[in-house]
């Protein structure tokens, strides 16, 4: 799926936890409604089944529960998407990334092929549909996510080429395929952020390390034996650049990727380089943009919500641009897409006990528009207001009503950007009072099961805040779109 993902390591965010977040999209010309559940234990399959590539994996006996935000609607499989589970490891899948022929020649990808005559079925291998539910209810810190993915993915390939982001309060890890059965992975340093468009990102890589010690990097077992034999290696002096190696450089990726990695470093590193204009150091288009940057200053929730809701405000770039030179808006992909599908933000604060320092973010619907808000992970239920979604438009729904609102205030923009802006503010707002007022009830109990009780009436308050301010909003978009009407005539009979 086309997605922007960021990671913070603990050292660069604002609380010393580890945060990543991801936007889920939905392909060109589609709208997938998301929901927010919990998957207990006895929920797992043991024994799984691919909708898409049909592959088939027997699953351990011993899953933990964890989060999901699956598809609400059935048929295409669980796209879990991101979650947490009760060992407070959290994983992000997937980020969609890039390839080049040279690797797709020399590990062809798992693809499904369904049988015809005499030639029987032939099942591909994991995917984004998948990763989540193989993957996240088994591990116990992110360095395990890497290690069982790239297992899988050596022992069963895959049809498609990922990013996938795994955390703990302690680390992050980035794991990217590459090609059928190959794989990397770098831990996040704990002072940067990295930045992820639709391409390979990795920069730099030790396969020293990542055939020996592992400290800092991972890799599948043959790693060296395969870029030797298929001369994958561009640089001169030995050194490996995954991006230059095994991802691609296509005029495409001007358009649609590079330019939202140039937008994130240049919020989140305003000075570092000279960004604008025609004499840049670092321009939207360049290849050489930094998988990851110390940032300027200590990375909030804010900031996260803000670099991934980005329509490239501030520049020449931005579609809802009305003054200046016109011609260069809607230039590039944004990152607050119409077609967000949902964006998941996990925050680890490994300061707070184990019971409640785990928080996932939610936020349904064009970032553009939407508000993010904060619910507690290790709980055994969600409130009806994320998990009810359907594929019918509502707003007794959380996911429903944002869309509605995007839609609305698209057309509007001027006049609705200020109940936008008050909106996401205020709930902003909002679940950080019910998180600090909670994390504090939560500190004089002991008991589990109590603990467990105000974790789940905390997110029904966030919820309650949620439905309250969205109708809100809803109701004066829909206002100013209904003044903006074309049938509409200034003379009344009052």
């Amino acid at each position: 799926m086309p997605c922007t993902t960021i990671l913070v390591g603990k050292n660069a965010t604002f609380d010393g936890s580890t945060m990543i977040a991801r936007n889920d999209d939905s392909g060109s010309g589609s709208f997938t409604e998301k929901k927010f559940v919990v998957v207990e234990p006895k929920d797992q399959p043991r024994h799984y089944v691919s909708v898409l590539s049909h592959v088939e994996i027997d699953l351990p006996e011993n899953p933990m529960r964890y989060t999901a935000v699956p598809n609400a609607v059935k048929g295409e499989g669980i796209w879990a998407a991101c979650g947490v589970n009760s060992a407070n490891v959290a994983m992000s899948a997937t980020e969609t990334i890039t390839s080049n022929v040279r690797v797709q020649g020399a590990d062809p990808l798992v693809t499904y092929r369904p049988a015809e005559g005499d030639t029987p079925e032939r099942k591909g291998g994991i995917g984004e549909e998948d990763l989540v539910v193989l993957v996240l209810p088994y591990i116990h810190s992110a360095r395990e996510g890497v290690e069982r993915l790239g297992a899988l993915t050596e022992k069963y390939g895959t049809y498609e080429m990922n990013g996938i982001a795994f955390q703990d309060v302690n680390e992050i890890w980035w794991f990217e395929s590459i090609g059928g059965h190959h794989w990397i992975a770098r831990r996040v340093p704990d002072d940067v952020y990295v930045v992820m468009p639709n391409q390979l990102g990795i920069d730099h890589f030790d396969l020293d390390d990542a055939c020996g010690a592992q400290k800092e990097y991972m890799c599948s077992k043959d790693l060296p034996e395969f870029i030797q034999k298929y001369h994958l290696n561009l640089s001169f002096d030995g050194s490996l650049n995954p991006r230059d190696a095994f991802g691609s450089h296509d005029d495409s990726d001007h358009i649609y990727n590079t330019p939202r990695a140039w937008f994130m470093l240049r919020y989140l590193n305003p000075h570092a380089k000279k960004w604008d204009g025609p004499d840049a150091e670092a321009r939207p288009t360049d290849d050489d943009l930094p998988w990851c940057m110390v940032p300027e200053k200590k990375i909030t929730p804010e900031d996260v919500k803000y670099v991934l809701s980005s329509h490239y405000q501030g520049t020449p770039f931005d579609p809802y641009v009305e003054k200046g030179d016109l011609s260069r808006r809607n230039q590039y992909r944004t990152i607050g897409i119409n077609r967000n599908s949902f964006l998941g933000f996990l925050w680890l604060r490994g300061y707070l006990p184990k019971a409640y320092q785990a928080v996932e973010y939610l936020a349904f619907g064009s970032n553009a528009f939407n508000a993010m808000i904060p619910f507690y992970a290790d709980v055994d239920r969600t409130p009806d207001y994320l998990a009810n979604t359907t594929g019918d438009c509502s707003t007794d729904n959380f996911y429903w009503t944002n869309r509605l609102i995007g839609a609305l205030a698209d057309g509007s923009y001027k006049a609705c950007a200020s109940h936008i802006e008050r909106y996401q503010n205020a709930l902003h707002a909002k679940g950080y009072e019910i998180l600090n007022t909670y994390d504090a009830l939560l500190a004089g109990e002991t008991n589990p099961e109590k603990q467990k009780a105000l974790k789940e009436e905390a997110n029904e308050k966030v919820a309650e805040a949620a439905r309250a301010l969205s109708q809100d909003t809803l109701n004066k978009v829909l206002y100013e779109r209904s003044m903006q009407m074309k049938n509409a005539f200034s003379r009344s009979d009052a």
